[in-house]
């Protein structure tokens, strides 16, 4: 590892070595020791007590933030053509069908969320190769396969994200940027955590909230403590 800059080491001089912090502390804690020079994401990991492996203790969702992610979301609509004026009005940055999936075929993935109708999906099933290891490939599940392209559009801009557990039983998402106030930062948290709580599979057993730690892009994870999960 690398010499530790003058800003970082200052940074983790306010890091207290074993310390939980309430989702409030924790909140404000990584506006301080973020030093980077961007307005970095703030990313929350919730460590479930699940098995991933299992179908019936498969942790997945969407959740729309009240404050949004302060992330630029590029969306393109696959879609027939009555469609496309209303998700281009909807806000969505390419819409189209043919020459998007040939571009896709020639490895073009420069959006980050792609949402289309069911009756398209079959010409899309081709593009899994390319679209499924880079987490694009649209979903019912998502709400990213649905009749009403432009709604699904305005959703996702105002800041509907999609997660999914990982195979080490985590699941990983941002919930902001630094720059946001801390009460918006522990907002969002807490409506993400809320939405994971409702989605506890009845086959899972024991502790379901293992673990939640709170980070910036470039900062050290701030533990959170789980127990402050029932005061919200």
């Amino acid at each position: 590892m690398g010499k530790l800059t003058k800003n970082q080491k200052l940074a983790l001089s306010k890091i207290e070595a074993g310390k939980t912090y309430t989702l409030k502390e924790a909140a404000k804690l990584v506006k301080e020791i973020t030093t980077t020079k961007f307005d970095a994401s703030v990313d929350i990991d919730v460590r479930l007590g699940v098995d991933p492996r299992k179908a019936n203790q498969m942790v997945r969702g969407v959740v729309s933030l009240p404050h949004g992610t302060g992330k630029q979301v590029r969306v393109l609509v696959l879609c027939t053509p009555d469609a496309e004026a209303a998700a281009k009005e909807a806000g969505a940055d390419y819409v189209g069908l043919d020459e998007y999936i040939e571009k896709i075929k020639g490895g073009w993935t420069d959006v980050d969320v792609i949402i289309t109708q069911p009756q398209i999906m079959g010409k899309i099933g081709a593009l899994g190769r390319v679209l499924g290891p880079r987490g694009l490939m649209p979903n019912p599940k998502s709400g990213t396969v649905t009749p009403d392209v432009a709604k699904a559009v305005q959703e996702v801009k105002q800041g509907k994200i999609d997660f999914k557990v990982d195979k080490a039983g985590i699941i990983h998402t941002s919930i902001g940027k630094v720059s946001f106030e801390p009460e918006k930062i522990v907002e969002n948290a807490k409506e993400f955590i809320q939405t994971l709580i409702k989605l506890k599979p009845t086959a899972a057993k024991g502790t379901y909230i293992k673990s939640i730690y709170l980070s910036s892009t470039m900062s050290p994870g701030l533990k959170v403590d789980t127990k402050s999960v029932d005061e919200i």
